[in-house]
């Protein structure tokens, strides 16, 4: 999964990181796909970076809106679609597409590395704001994160 800031910023690097990891798994035999995050609109990729959206196995595009619902797996607002583009992508995401994402299915990872907290995934409203809570709560201050502007 490849995630922002956003990725078609930088499109020859993601070009390039993109085939590397196609090679990678064809020459390993892995089965791995490549899904990528965009804030851009569907509409704009493929016109601006259709080279780069066929070398994707999936894509979730459009920028998140805070004031819609978070209705469905992997999409931190109900405007983003999960548009496969491959076979694999077909395959893979056939099923979620549309399904909603259940309650309790926002999951948070964290990681301690160099003195810094890194949390990986998609949290639920309020998510972020009960961590920060709660940190405070015992003597920690959150300071530098990435989800707040």
């Amino acid at each position: 999964t490849i995630s922002g800031g956003e990725p078609f910023e930088q499109p020859d690097g993601l070009r390039a990181l993109l085939a590397g990891l196609r090679a990678w798994r064809e020459a390993a035999h892995l089965d791995f796909d490549l899904l990528c995050y965009s804030g851009y609109p569907l509409a704009t990729l493929r016109r601006k970076h259709a080279a780069t959206l066929a070398l994707l196995d999936a894509i979730i595009p459009e920028p998140y809106v805070d004031r819609l619902p978070q209705g469905h797996a992997w999409r931190g607002s109900a405007n983003q679609p999960l548009v496969p583009l491959s076979d694999r992508g077909r395959a893979r995401y056939a099923e979620f597409v549309d399904a909603p994402v259940a309650a309790d299915a926002k999951r948070m990872q964290a990681t301690v590395e160099g003195g810094r907290v890194w949390m990986i995934g998609i949290p639920g409203r309020g998510d972020m704001a009960a961590v920060e809570a709660l940190c405070a709560s015992r003597g920690l201050a959150l300071t530098k994160v990435s989800w707040r502007r």
